[in-house]
């Protein structure tokens, strides 16, 4: 059953004009998406509108919990995945959520992604 949808659009350059900011890059990327994402805007930007699409499927945006705290990586095939930690999975765990669907695309100058929340 789908218990949340959330998605999201945001502009390249505002994210990598954003991360320039150590304290920006720390509060809103774990240590693993930073290393492997560190040095490239697009895929920094789609995981940060994955993080905002989380945030709308909950239903709460960012209000009970940080954008650091959900995780976005990918598997061998490229597919993004997430992680959460701290409150954001809390969240999670009291929506009774069993998985959570990811979508990303890009073109040069946007990022969008679309997350389905299952319970």
């Amino acid at each position: 059953m789908i218990i949340g949808i959330g998605n999201d659009l945001i502009e390249i350059e505002r994210v990598k004009r954003a991360c320039e900011k150590e304290a920006f890059l720390a509060r809103c990327f774990t240590e693993k998406e930073i290393e492997l994402f560190g040095k490239k805007p697009s895929s920094l930007a789609g995981n940060f509108a994955v993080k905002e699409s989380v945030a709308k499927a909950f239903g709460t945006g960012f209000r009970k919990f940080e954008a650091g705290q959900i995780e976005v990586l990918r598997d061998e095939l490229g597919k993004p995945y997430v992680n959460l930690y701290g409150d954001a999975k809390e969240m999670y765990d009291m929506l009774k959520g069993k998985c959570i669907h990811v979508t990303i695309t890009n073109t040069k100058e946007l990022a969008s992604a679309v997350v389905i929340l299952e319970g």
